[in-house]
């Protein structure tokens, strides 16, 4: 790979020397660093699939960079706002504040700047709203592009690659994946060249290791799990060796479980302290289990700082603290929290508040604390490596079942392990466990296979923003090219990407034909029909009196342009020159059929029962007539249409019926005789012709493939017709709220709107109503009872409930996922925050973690700050509005503040006072910094397997 320096641009422009763009680098860059650099130099988009901690922020640096030197912008998007808050602080620190600045659901700091950090849905929803700030975009950088499978936010990063304009070049960042290949194929398709940059080789080996308890001997077993490629036998003999003890004592002393054990959480420190395998990451599924490993390891006496770290954890911890009231410090168990920090042992789970895990992370960073017992959102994104990773168990609670880890899963975690430039390798250490054998262990370490597979489905919004923004054609083609159906059927995107190619040149060359003399295409229709009639007129009236024979329902084999198979005739019609047929093709395309365009009389193939009522341009009656025609068994007969040139119908800006004015030749009528650029106009005629022939076959081979998102999508159009947010292909009144909704409930939230539910509510009353929409229970355990601060908001919840049932019921007959239900454990909590209550006594009085209350107020807030936009009345949008306003307060608004660890007090003077909370619509997003175990509580959003 080359360090050539690209000096000029496309249009001349004199652009920044690589060597100068780089030059801040300490290191030399890698060879995966800098071909994905060439490929940016070359005007490319680039996918770079990396391991955990290679540097792929390298390549997002320098296209950043690119665009700072050329006058443009450029946005760096990322999964969770705990990542976009770090990756917005590392550019400042680069460029400046002046050139850098965050858009969150929490945070709206200098959203002008050149270059911008966001949430994904933030930039989804600029697409959407059609924000100028897209204008001057070079690059967007999609950080963990990988979350493009995640279930419920995964549509979010395709709909922006499919709709972002093809200026824009995408840097895609991504964990190691065993199809980046296909996904680099895939976004070529639908953008354009885009390199796939794969390095697999970590830039810290990585040692795989067993630690399991053994009584016979009395001590930790410490091996190696992977020896030349295979298991390590003296692991596997130690592994079999219990198990027939076991199976021999049947659980009696001498059994397996007797003699092999899982080490203790102290144990392991204090073995990974003595062999210098410190600071470590130990993953344990449950915050629960999180919190009682700390407290086993402060018990056993383990102090791992000194009293110069225990000086600055202070410092850091009183700095970032500063803002919480005493008495939610005392409730967050402020005490404990330290005590543990001073030892040099910490927690991390979305249990807790941001500020108390932003102090974990700032001091893991800086060496002062030594292990963290982390649930498995410590592994999204954060930069916090470490020596040595632990995992206790292989397997997971997802809230609804254990399940094992998966190899991606696997990479994920272990990644954190070994530090660049500081460790010559990183130790991943697996704890035995009597319910996984060694054999799965080693299987799941030796493991390379991460696939990545498309989780896009079309939703409400999604189908809404469609409608209002694209006609039916080109919303299911814009379906077509997503990468879940690239997966299913490849040849689908392929095709359509070749249409979408097609269509442009098929208007640059109509564009090119038009005349400002007259009308070039009714000329060129009228001379060549003029010229086919004086040949062939007997023939002509035999085939009119054939044409006139047809009835509606009569099917006919037709070829015409590009298109061949079945039509249905809807009417026949005589016209001063001559018969015409319109008929409906098996796309749902209607052809408008002259004399001409036949060989022979038409012969029917046979007949269909048309749909009553009579409405040709009904989506229902086209479905049903297209339905009817591939019931129909026919053979292809002689004497079918057959056209010399390109159909042009309506939908194609022009219409068969410029043959209503092929008379004007005789007399001249066209004007375009006098145009002295007729010939290269009737050329670009022509070349139209031809586009459009090769057009009408690539809808052809479209429409027989198997287009399973688009079935999808007619499913999501047919329940919004039925509840009356589409009309036809146009929004309803109804529908232009939906398209600003933007909530894994959105249809329910914008039918309630609708109905009026959420009206005449004072602001607590409806921040309890409104967050039956944004809680999830997920514990094990029963909720509580469910308690509401009227009778008649109380009525309100049961009429979403049943509303809600109303959908849930009309997608399973459409062959749709349910949406999730809505849940009223919250309306509580909701009602006494928003009323004024503290903190202390809300908490306490639910036994709610501090990071759960957090997390769903603020999820709480962004839809409030929805209603305050979108809401038909003046007065439900003020009392929203108030509602949000009484939530952002307190541990809410000091969790929504950009880390000021991270920063120095006098780079945080240079922002500060910028930040506010966002209101504008485009830029809420969800808060996913959830985890999924098995004594977590509800959230409405939670992360992706593979993070």
């Amino acid at each position: 790979m080359s360090e050539v320096d690209v000096t000029t641009s496309n249009n001349g422009q004199v652009r920044a020397h690589r060597s100068e763009l780089i030059a801040h680098y300490p290191f030399p860059l890698d060879t995966f660093q800098l071909e994905a650099l060439d490929a940016l130099d070359e005007g490319r988009s680039v996918l770079v699939a990396a391991p955990t901690g290679s540097g792929k922020t390298v390549v997002a640096e320098y296209a950043i960079a690119k665009a700072l030197a050329d006058g443009k912008r450029a946005f760096y998007t990322a999964p969770i706002k705990a990542l976009s808050n770090q990756k917005f602080i590392d550019l400042t620190r680069l460029h400046g504040t002046d050139n850098v600045g965050l858009l969150t659901g929490d945070n709206s700091i200098n959203g002008d700047a050149q270059v911008v950090v966001m949430t994904t849905e933030v930039l989804r929803n600029m697409i959407y709203a059609g924000s100028s700030a897209l204008d001057d975009l070079a690059f967007v950088v999609l950080d963990e592009v990988h979350f493009i499978q995640d279930t419920y936010r995964g549509p979010v990063w395709e709909e922006v690659i499919i709709h972002l304009p093809r200026s824009v070049r995408l840097v895609c960042l991504s964990a190691t994946v065993s199809n980046a290949v296909e996904l680099t194929d895939w976004i070529s398709t639908v953008r354009g060249p885009t390199i796939p940059v794969v390095e697999s080789k970590r830039p810290v080996r990585l040692d795989n290791l067993y630690m399991v308890g053994d009584k016979t001997s009395d001590r930790l077993h410490l091996m190696p799990t992977i020896i030349d490629g295979r298991p390590n036998p003296e692991a596997s003999r130690l592994d079999e060796d219990a198990n027939k003890r076991w199976r021999g004592g049947r659980g009696k002393v001498g059994g397996a479980r007797r003699v092999l054990f899982t080490p203790s959480r102290p144990d392991v420190v204090e073995r990974l302290d003595r062999e210098g395998m410190l600071p470590a990451i130990f993953f344990i599924f449950s915050r629960n289990q999180c919190e009682a490993a700390a407290k086993s390891c402060l018990d056993a006496g383990l102090r791992l700082t000194d009293a110069a770290a225990r000086i600055r954890i202070r410092e850091i911890v009183d700095r970032r603290l500063e803002g919480l009231d005493p008495g939610d410090l005392r409730v967050l168990g402020y005490n404990t929290f330290l005590a543990s920090l001073e030892a040099g042992i910490a927690t991390h789970h979305a249990g807790m508040v941001p500020p108390f895990k932003e102090v974990v992370e700032a001091c893991f960073t800086e060496g002062l604390i030594k292990v963290v017992f982390a649930t498995e959102t410590l592994a999204v994104g954060i930069n916090m490596p470490a020596r040595s990773v632990v995992i206790e168990k292989l397997t997971k609670f997802t809230g609804e079942h254990h399940t094992s880890l998966t190899p991606g899963e696997y990479t994920q975690l272990t990644g954190r392990a070994g530090r660049r430039g500081i460790d010559a390798s990183g130790q991943a250490i697996v704890l035995w466990n009597p319910f996984v054998t060694f054999e799965q262990v080693a299987t799941l370490a030796s493991s390379k296979t991460f696939h990545l597979h498309s989780a896009f489905r079309p939703t409400y919004n999604m189908a809404a923003n469609l409608v209002r923004s694209y006609t039916s054609e080109q919303a299911h083609h814009l379906l077509d090219l997503s990468f879940a159906q690239y997966q299913a059927d490849r040849d689908v995107v392929r095709l359509e990407a070749r249409l979408d190619r097609r269509l442009t040149d098929l208007t640059t060359a109509r564009v090119a034909a038009e005349s400002p003399y007259g009308d070039i295409y009714a000329y060129r229709t009228a001379t060549s029909r003029s010229e086919r009639r004086a040949g062939r007129p007997d023939e002509i009236e035999m085939i009119s009196v054939g044409m006139a024979r047809l009835k509606p329902g009569d099917v006919l084999f037709v070829e015409k342009g590009k298109y061949v198979g079945k039509v249905a005739v809807l009417t026949t019609a005589h016209r001063k020159e001559g018969m015409r047929v319109s008929a409906l093709t098996m796309r749902r395309d209607t052809l408008h059929l002259a004399p001409d365009d036949f060989t022979e009389p038409p012969k029917p193939v046979g007949v269909i029962q048309l749909p009553v009522p009579f409405s040709p341009n009904g989506q229902n009656f086209q479905r049903a007539v297209v339905h009817a025609l591939e019931k129909l068994k026919t053979a292809p007969r002689s004497g079918h249409a057959g056209s010399r040139s390109g159909r042009r119908d309506g939908n194609r800006g022009r219409s068969a019926g410029v043959e209503d004015r092929s008379s004007g030749v005789e007399d001249g009528s066209f004007g375009v005789e006098d145009d002295p650029d007729l010939h290269a106009r009737l050329r670009s005629v022509v070349q139209a012709e031809r586009i459009q022939r090769e057009v009408d076959d690539l809808r052809e081979r479209v429409s027989g493939r198997n287009k399973t998102i688009s079935r999808q999508f007619d499913g999501v159009l047919d329940i919004l017709r039925r509840w009356g947010y589409v009309n036809g292909w146009a929004l309803t009144e109804r529908g232009s709220t939906l398209v600003r909704t933007f909530h894994e409930c959105d249809l329910l939230v914008a039918e309630a709107l609708h109905l009026g539910l959420f009206d005449d509510l004072e602001p607590s009353a409806l921040a309890a109503l409104v967050s039956v929409v944004t809680y999830e229970h997920r514990s094990p355990d029963a909720p509580p009872a469910p308690w509401f601060p009227s009778g008649a908001v109380r009525k309100r919840w049961l009429r979403i409930q049943t509303l809600s049932e109303d959908i849930a019921i009309d997608e399973e007959r459409a062959g749709l996922s349910p949406h999730r239900a809505p849940d009223p454990t919250f309306a509580a909590i909701a009602f006494a925050w928003a009323a004024g209550e503290g903190f202390a006594e809300v908490v306490e009085a639910e036994e709610l973690s501090g990071g759960d209350f957090v997390r769903n107020v603020k999820q709480l807030i962004d839809v409030l700050r929805q209603l305050s936009l979108v809401a038909p009345k003046s007065s439900t949008r003020r009392a929203a509005q108030q509602a949000s306003d009484r939530l952002f307060r307190g541990v809410v608004s000091a969790s929504s503040s950009v880390g000021a660890v991270a920063l120095g007090d006098d780079e945080l003077e240079d922002f500060d006072d910028e930040v506010s909370p966002v209101v504008q619509h485009t830029l809420l997003d969800p808060d996913v910094d959830s985890d999924d175990n098995e004594d977590g509580q509800g959230s409405a959003h939670d992360p992706p397997p593979q993070s």
